[in-house]
C-alpha cells in the first residue's frame, strides 16, 4: 500500500508538472511595459518594484516579458493612471493613494489615519473584501489592480523647526500624502502632494517648510536630514501603506490564466518582502539619521488627540461627498470593529 501510495503521489506530481508545462507552451509571449512611481534608487520601494518584475517573468516561465521603467521614463509620474487607463502605458507600480484626484475612495485602499497596522490591513484587503472593492473601483477606469506591496508605519514628518504647540502648525507649507493631508489642512497647514523626486528640492528651496514621505530607511535615502532637523513620530497618518500594480484592463484580459497567476504570485511575494524587509531595516536607518544631528521627536497627547479629532471630521465629510468612499470606509470600519476583540486580546500592549 505504501508503495502504491508513493507511486500515486509521483504520478499526480508528474501530471501537475506536465499540465503546467503544456499550459506554458501554449502561452504566447507578452511584453508588458511597467513604469514605477518610485525610482529604483529609493530604498525598499525601488528594489521591490524591480523584484515584482523579475518574479513575474520567472514565474511565467519566460512567457511574460515585463520591463521596469523609472518614474517619468515613459509618461510623467502624475499621469500614469490616465496612461494605463487609455492603454498608452501597459502597467504602473504605485499606490492607490496617488489617484485621489479621480476619487477620494482610492485613499482607503492605500492608508487611513489612525488606521490598521500591517496584519489587520492585509486581513481586510485579502479576506475582508478590500481588494475586491478596490478592483471594482479601478474597473470603472478600465484598469485592473493587484495588491503588490505593503509596508510598515511611516514617520510623521520632517520639520525645519520644533513644533511646540498646535498654533505652530498654522501657516506651514507641507508636502503631505493621502487623507492625512485633509487633517493637516483642518489644522491650518497648506498641503500639496509632490512625487518622491520633487520633495528634496522643494524643501531645500523653501517652497515647503516641512514634509512627510515615508519611513526612516526611505527618508534617509532622499536626504531630508540635510535640510530639516526635527523628525516626528509616530506616523499617525500611515500606520501601514498598501501599494498596487495597475494594468490596463484589455492588457490584463489578454493574458492567459497562467500568466495572470504568475503576476498575482509575484505581487504576493513582494507584499511579504515589503513587510519583512521594511521592518528589519528601520533601526539602522534611525541610528544613522540621529548621527547626522537630527532630533527624533514624539508627538504629545495634545497633538495626537487633535489629529484624531480632525480625522473623524474628515472621514464623515468624505463619506458624504463620495459614495465610493462611503462604501469602502464602511467596509473597513465594519471589519475593524469585528477584528477589535482579537486586536485587544491577542496582542501585547
Amino acid at each position: 500500500m505504501r508503495a502504491l501510495s508513493k507511486l500515486t503521489g509521483v504520478a499526480v506530481a508528474a501530471a501537475v508538472a506536465l499540465t503546467a508545462t503544456v499550459a506554458t507552451a501554449q502561452d504566447r509571449r507578452v511584453r508588458i511595459q511597467m513604469q514605477s512611481n518610485f525610482a529604483s534608487t529609493l530604498a525598499l520601494l525601488g528594489p521591490n518594484a524591480k523584484y515584482t518584475v523579475d518574479q513575474a517573468n520567472r514565474l511565467s516561465n519566460g512567457t511574460l516579458d515585463m520591463r521596469f521603467f523609472e518614474p517619468g521614463a515613459l509618461v510623467p509620474a502624475s499621469q500614469a493612471f490616465d496612461a494605463v487607463s487609455s492603454g498608452a502605458l501597459d502597467a504602473a507600480w504605485a499606490t492607490p493613494g496617488f489617484w485621489t484626484g479621480k476619487d477620494i475612495a482610492f485613499a482607503v485602499f492605500a492608508t487611513v489615519p489612525f488606521g490598521p497596522g500591517l496584519g489587520e490591513y492585509l486581513a481586510w484587503m485579502k479576506e475582508g473584501g478590500g481588494e475586491k472593492l478596490m478592483q471594482a473601483l479601478y474597473a470603472k477606469y478600465n484598469i485592473h489592480s493587484v495588491m503588490c506591496h505593503l509596508i510598515p508605519p511611516e514617520a510623521s514628518g520632517w520639520f525645519r523647526k520644533e513644533i511646540k504647540t498646535l498654533d505652530d502648525l498654522k501657516g506651514l507649507k507641507m508636502r503631505f500624502f493621502g487623507l492625512g493631508a485633509n487633517v493637516m489642512q483642518n489644522l491650518g497647514v497648506s498641503t500639496q502632494l509632490l512625487q518622491a523626486g520633487e520633495i528634496f528640492q522643494a524643501l531645500q528651496l523653501g517652497t515647503i517648510d516641512a514634509t512627510e514621505f515615508s519611513m526612516p530607511v526611505m527618508d534617509l535615502s532622499l536626504g531630508f536630514h540635510q535640510v530639516a532637523k526635527f523628525y516626528y513620530f509616530p506616523g499617525w497618518h500611515q500606520q501601514a501603506t498598501v501599494g498596487d500594480l495597475i494594468i490596463n484592463k484589455a492588457k490584463w484580459d489578454s493574458l492567459s490564466a497562467h500568466q495572470k497567476a504568475a503576476i498575482e504570485a509575484s505581487c504576493d511575494q513582494t507584499v511579504l518582502k515589503g513587510m519583512s524587509v521594511g521592518e528589519a531595516v528601520q533601526p539602522a536607518a534611525l541610528k544613522e539619521i540621529e548621527s547626522k544631528g537630527v532630533k527624533l521627536m514624539t508627538w504629545g497627547p495634545e497633538f495626537l488627540q487633535a489629529f484624531e479629532r480632525e480625522w473623524k471630521k474628515v472621514a464623515e465629510e468624505q463619506a458624504q461627498k463620495s459614495p465610493e468612499f462611503k462604501k469602502a470606509w464602511e467596509s473597513l470600519s465594519a471589519f475593524r470593529e469585528t477584528y477589535s476583540i482579537w486586536r485587544e486580546r491577542g496582542y501585547l500592549k
